[in-house]
């Protein structure tokens, strides 16, 4: 699509401030807004902690990855390797504990494996995005131990519909000189469903409230903006589904390009590309004793190149396939629930000076039920989860280091919940849960330089399985506009793989070893929604926050990344066809850190927004504009090893506005 969309229509977005409350109306092929990450079975009440985001209130959150699209959601935050790189960190917990899904399959890349490594979706293409707090494990494997991210679009149409729909997206934004463009468009008469979509986004680097040096072709320049954080973005999807009385089935391809510059080194950028096909399917009432069966399997063919100065360096390769059944059984009395399986297998390999861990092959199958039993005074949920892992390196031909060696794994899981209707609006949760999770190829057969972390990484081949209890009260209440929501949770390891100091140095890298350790994650997560005006105008106050602490047990020190307590509030107003919004986030000084690591600063981040809704003959138009750190702020994040590694180098952005107008028909 190229750039027809950085057109001059933008000219006409408005020029104010932006955040908008309106709600875009739905096209006939929009999704139902149920979230279902959390519980198989469909249910809106759920018992463990999560959080949804669609439609407008996605649309005026989104940023340029996934990981600042969710940061600030109560018990989320992100990893910000720079703007190009950064992935959702949940109650403390981030790589390969926080498992990020497409459509509830296998999103298989290298994200996990170091912080600058960019998750392999673009914001724009996603319709909802799903967050779990807390184990998912039960459901998606150990690596699931923190919570779950699960991305949704309909490039596989789950819902038949008869005619065409479609959407435009065009935004621009000034901090980074960014522009944005986005289309889909779907068809169906009954029978067929069909789905295109194409994206395109490009940035320039990123300006800050503070001058940063950058030396380039052996010159060294002074400006106001991070060094090497432009980013070139491109990609879509082809997809399409067949309907019978029973039922779909249906495949896509989708394909994802990404170019940008790797903000730790001033001259190190990234190319990298993804294509995954996928095939999905459900099968109503099959049988008197089966309601329905899914079954969705996907392959994806991830690589990335690291360029320095425009010579290619390392290349990461991660393919892999991905199948998942799963069954819902007929009902048993008040008993209803959920048996599957699922598989998948990877095969990774990194080639060049910087390969830390050698090729790779990674094998894991599992079988895991779900069962809730209705009450007259709520429910009961509790499943299990019991895995087979295989993890083999094969060496590297050009590295003597590596050497073969296999380890397997049989990692089990279950889970216990409660819901309790208290009363009218109340409702008390509670979660109980026993994870096991299987050590990744990177924590066992690591040896190497690691430029993300500046560190020499040794793995330890043997490290056994990680074992957590985690335990989740959580007290709401809703009335009418207004509502209150409050979660506790507790999460202890008792074999928690840390990559920690061994006081040694290789190659002029300070050496680091992966152990395990005790380790116990504690927080309080709470939000809520005050109806202050009601009536052809509304305002309404939205307020949230949240707190997690994180020790090393045996050693007594804080563990690293952790971010420190956060609050915010923001105004929200609306009267027919306006919104706007009003509103602050603040982090305090983050000064719990492992000896000899640097405090954060507090800083409180400002912004705005407003927006305005128009219909144009059968298409309605969403106009917004949207003010982020509206006071310039100088801020650091907590959560981002660059404040350890290269201090200075990668504050968040400026004052930025970004104009876009979403069209849909």
């Amino acid at each position: 699509m190229q750039k027809i969309f950085r057109c001059s229509a933008m000219c006409a977005a408005v020029l104010t401030l932006g955040h908008a409350v309106a709600q875009t109306p739905s096209s006939p092929s929009s999704l139902r807004e149920i979230t279902v990450t959390g519980n198989p079975l469909g249910a809106t009440d759920l018992i463990t902690p999560a959080a949804s985001l669609s439609g407008a209130a996605l649309l005026l959150r989104r940023g340029t990855t996934l990981g600042e699209t969710l940061d600030g959601t109560p018990g989320v935050s992100a990893t910000w390797f720079g703007p190009n790189a950064n992935r959702p960190v949940i109650r403390g917990l981030d790589g390969n504990r926080i498992r990020i899904l497409g459509n509830g399959g296998a999103s298989i890349d290298a994200s996990g494996l170091s912080y600058d490594h960019a998750v392999p979706v673009e914001p724009v293409s996603i319709e909802r995005i799903e967050v779990l707090r807390g184990p998912g494990a039960l459901l998606y494997g150990g690596s699931a131990v923190g919570g779950v991210v699960n991305v949704i679009d309909n490039r596989i149409p789950r819902e038949p519909t008869d005619g065409v729909a479609g959407r435009a997206d065009i935004s621009m934004s000034s901090a980074n000189k960014g522009r944005g463009s986005g289309f889909m468009l779907e068809a169906g008469n009954g029978r067929v469903g069909l789905h295109a979509d194409v994206f395109d986004r490009s940035a320039a680097d990123v300006r800050v409230p503070a001058t940063l040096g950058c030396t380039q072709a052996g010159a060294t320049a002074l400006a106001r903006r991070i060094c090497n954080s432009a980013s070139d973005v491109r990609g879509g999807a082809v997809g399409g589904s067949v309907f019978f009385d029973q039922g779909y089935l249906g495949a896509s391809v989708s394909t994802y390009r990404n170019d940008y510059g790797a903000v730790a080194e001033d001259e190190v950028t990234i190319g990298m590309q993804s294509t995954r096909h996928a095939v999905q399917g459900e099968w109503r009432s099959p049988a008197q004793w089966l309601q329905h069966i899914k079954a969705q399997a996907s392959h994806t063919d991830y690589r990335h190149t690291e360029f320095d100065a425009g010579a290619p360096g390392t290349v990461f390769s991660n393919k892999g396939n991905d199948f998942r059944l799963e069954a819902r059984h007929a009902r048993l009395g008040a008993l209803d629930g959920v048996i599957g399986v699922q598989a998948e297998a990877t095969r990774f390999s990194a080639v060049g000076d910087e390969a830390f861990a050698p090729f790779s092959r990674t094998r894991q199958s599992a079988v895991f039920v779900h069962e809730e039993l209705g009450t007259g005074w709520g429910r009961l949920s509790f499943g299990a989860r019991r895995e087979s892992v295989t993890v083999e390196s094969f060496g590297n031909p050009d590295l003597a280091r590596f050497v073969p060696a296999s380890r397997r794994f049989s990692p089990t899981s279950y889970a216990l919940g409660v819901l309790w209707n208290m009363g009218p609006g109340w409702q008390l949760t509670s979660n109980l849960a026993r994870t096991q999770r299987a050590p990744r190829d990177y924590e066992l057969f690591a040896d190497g330089p690691h430029v993300a972390t500046a560190a020499y990484e040794v793995g330890n081949a043997a490290l056994g399985v990680e074992r957590s209890i985690n335990a989740d009260v959580g007290l709401q209440w809703k009335s009418g506009a207004n509502s209150f929501k409050v979660n506790a949770f507790a999460n202890r390891f008792a074999n928690y793989i840390a990559l920690e100091s061994t006081g040694s140095t290789t190659d002029d890298l300070p050496g680091f070893a992966y152990r395990q350790v005790r380790a116990r994650f504690a927080g309080l997560e709470a939000s809520g929604t005050v109806r202050l005006l009601a009536g052809a105008q509304t305002l309404d106050l939205e307020l949230r926050g949240d707190r997690v602490q994180a020790s090393n047990q045996d050693t007594g020190q804080p563990l690293a990344r952790i971010a420190p307590l956060r609050v915010g509030a923001t105004l929200v107003w609306a009267q027919g066809a306006w919104g706007a919004q009003l509103g602050f986030d603040h982090s305090a000084r983050q000064d719990r850190v492992p000896l000899g690591e640097r405090v954060t600063d507090a800083y409180t981040l400002w912004k705005a927004a407003l927006t305005w809704r128009m219909k144009a003959g059968p298409t309605h138009l969403l106009w917004y504009a949207r003010l982020d750190n509206a006071g310039n702020k100088l801020a650091y994040s907590a959560t981002s090893i660059l404040t350890q590694t290269a201090p200075g180098k990668s504050p968040f952005a400026g004052r930025s506005v970004k104009l876009g107008v979403q069209a849909t028909f």
